[in-house]
């Protein structure tokens, strides 16, 4: 849609969030008609947007309505939308919206370099953004990252280091960007999108654009790549490249995509075939440059390379980015040594894909998990990280989800339950974790391979409490009652002892 086509149109906007604040707004200001619906009165009641109308526990779209542009939590299911939908009411996304709006600003459309994937979206999109930040372009890091896309549209800037969840994707019909990526793909949130095949269809909208980039080492994202309609397909991966591919040589992460940059130095043009056009080899960055150390880390700098390359960066701004670039909080992030105990917080790794990277870089791991599972299965995390669990406190929502996993395919491992939802029950997961780690050299990992939802605000909140019990661990302040022993169920469900859990 022609942004223009929206003055004077009558817009509701589903959810009075950061999404859904920041639409309403870039709506009125191209002269639209504004409504917001939310659940909740409160949040309504702080909107301060003049003009803009409110609407409290909907179940249908206002008389006239001609559009909705919903908040991407929202589900297709919901009341509201499923109402709009059956009245031939169009509902699209915020990111859908400024798409329009970004197609109609008069200095032409920004450049959109967009990630997805099920893991390591924030950190790659923070990689990129570094890179055209040292090719000194005018960048920024939006989507689901925090900044939403119609701000950073509105704002102007002419580079978009965008990092689209599969719930944007699936309102963004009509998002085409220069180059997009899917880093990798694994069960999750399908009580959200019903299927796999659906969170993977909502995935591959990414790869439409003029380039398309992968990380083959993942095979659903490898056989998305290979379906991509778009005019160029760009792997990545973490062994030697071929020609047309991103990889690591001999500790260098290298291109063999893209043609060498006329700025390359000697040393960049690294050694390997001219197999024909952009096939030589271009030596980026060490391997020791990226941070998050790793495979995750090195693919999703090989990913964020492939994107900034698409874009014409030269190697060096790639690697001065890398090196500039630090990860976020609650990503794999080393908290305390103390005693032979490494605590480490990857709150951040909210399903068990993301969980199994993290476990996999441990030889003996106490794994602190649970929360909301969201429809994912963890037999499969569980069988391949079970030689390396020197035990297991599980707390959450879904506890006895993975308490019957682990009693299927790890019934060796010891195994505690904390049930309290309060404040402390951090506090007593990582006691407990200490007790079961015994004088051996252990990594205490939280990595939920979960959503936070059911105890805390967000994995936020639920990284802070872990390190502010381990800090008090550290310090040696009483940290409450240490749980009580876990039983995990059988497969059938009946109670099972396990040995360490008596």
């Amino acid at each position: 849609m022609d942004a223009t086509a929206l003055a004077g149109r009558r817009v509701l906007v589903t959810g009075a969030g950061v999404s859904g604040v920041s639409a309403a707004r870039a709506l009125v200001a191209v002269g639209a008609e504004v409504t917001v619906a939310d659940g909740s009165e409160r949040r309504l009641a702080e909107l301060d947007l003049p003009g803009v109308d409110t609407l409290a526990g909907a179940a249908r779209p206002p008389e006239g309505t001609e559009l909705v542009v919903t908040s991407p939590g929202w589900r297709p299911d919901s009341p509201l939308l499923t109402a709009a939908a059956a009245e031939g009411i169009e509902v699209v996304g915020e990111v859908e919206l400024a798409w329009w709006i970004d197609q109609a600003r008069p200095a032409g459309p920004a450049t959109w370099l967009a990630v997805t994937g099920t893991n390591g979206k924030t950190t790659t999109v923070g990689m990129l953004e570094a890179m055209l930040r040292a090719a000194g372009i005018d960048a920024v890091a939006c989507g689901n990252v925090g900044l939403p896309v119609v701000d950073a549209v509105l704002a102007g800037h002419r580079v978009l280091a965008v990092e689209l969840s599969s719930f944007q994707l699936h309102w963004s019909p009509s998002v085409r960007p220069a180059a997009g990526a899917v880093l990798n793909i694994a069960e999750d949130h399908l009580d959200w999108h019903g299927s796999l095949a659906a969170y993977m269809a909502a995935k591959a909208r990414l790869l439409t654009g003029d380039v398309a980039i992968a990380g083959v080492d993942n095979e659903l994202a490898a056989r998305m790549l290979a379906e991509s309609p778009a005019r160029r397909r760009v792997a990545a991966r973490l062994g030697e490249p071929a020609p047309g591919e991103f990889g690591v040589s001999r500790g260098r992460l290298v291109d063999r995509a893209f043609a060498a940059s006329p700025d390359a130095t000697a040393a960049e043009q690294g050694p390997g075939p001219d197999d024909g056009e952009g096939s030589g080899t271009v030596v980026l960055a060490e391997v020791e440059d990226v941070h998050p150390s790793g495979p995750p880390g090195v693919t999703d700098a090989l990913v964020a390379a492939a994107l900034a390359r698409a874009h014409g960066l030269a190697p060096a701004a790639v690697r001065a980015g890398l090196r500039e670039f630090q990860p976020g909080a609650h990503r794999s992030v080393v908290v305390a040594r103390v005693a032979g105990l490494t605590f480490v917080d990857d709150s951040k790794a909210t399903n068990p894909h993301a969980a199994a990277a993290s476990l996999l870089g441990h030889d003996r791991v106490v794994w602190l998990a649970g929360g909301l599972l969201k429809g994912a299965s963890v037999d499969d995390l569980v069988r391949e990280a079970r030689t390396r669990l020197a035990g297991v406190v599980l707390f959450g929502a879904d506890r006895d989800v993975f308490a019957a996993a682990l009693a299927r395919h790890a019934p060796e491992v010891p195994v505690r339950t904390v049930l309290s939802g309060d404040d402390s029950a951090m506090a007593r997961v990582v006691t407990v974790a200490r007790e079961l780690a015994g004088d051996e050299e252990t990594v205490v990992l939280l990595a939920p391979a979960a959503a936070s939802m059911d105890m805390f605000t967000d994995y936020r909140q639920r990284g802070d409490r872990f390190v502010e019990a381990v800090e008090s661990l550290v310090a040696g302040k009483p940290a409450g009652d240490p749980g009580r022993p876990g039983r995990a169920p059988a497969a059938g469900g009946g109670g099972a002892g396990r040995r360490g859990a008596r």
